[in-house]
């Protein structure tokens, strides 16, 4: 689902009243954790946290008129989704992630390439999301994706 949001304030305002808490404390620890130089915003209908053209001029390979998406999390019809492209991108952030996962949930992990879906949103293991999100700095991240994701 899109939520018409041009903030990440809007966003939060436009869904689900039952999900605003849950949304409100992983956007908190996300941010709390990311590394300094991401930048948050609406990216894609989501809370994005991309890499700011004033950092990474070249932008997204698939419109260069976007920054450099790195994390999303949203409110879907079934389920919130963090959305982390370190994950897509490198398997030893994948391997780490998925070992660690049942160390904080008891519930079967869900997920897609770069999409881990929360169908029970008090289970959330917010702090497994805020490590996930501190896994890459900026300048990291931007070396992973011109080595393994841009399209040369």
């Amino acid at each position: 689902m899109q939520y018409k949001a041009n903030t990440p304030d809007e966003y939060i305002a436009a869904i689900p009243e039952e999900r605003k808490q849950v949304m409100n404390t992983l956007r908190k620890v996300i941010k709390d954790n990311l590394p300094k130089g991401f930048s948050e915003e609406i990216s894609y209908g989501m809370i994005g946290y991309v890499v700011p053209h004033k950092i990474y001029p070249a932008g997204y390979h698939c419109d260069t008129k976007l920054p450099l998406p790195f994390m999303n999390i949203a409110s879907q019809k079934n389920f919130i989704a963090v959305y982390h492209s370190g994950i897509y991108a490198d398997e030893d952030i994948m391997n780490w992630f998925v070992g660690e996962y049942p160390k904080h949930v008891k519930t079967k992990l869900d997920m897609g390439k770069s999409c881990i879906r929360f169908k029970k949103i008090d289970q959330i293991p917010m702090e497994l999301i805020g490590e996930l999100a501190s896994k890459l700095t900026v300048q990291e991240w931007i070396e992973m994706y011109e080595s393994k994701v841009k399209r040369k």
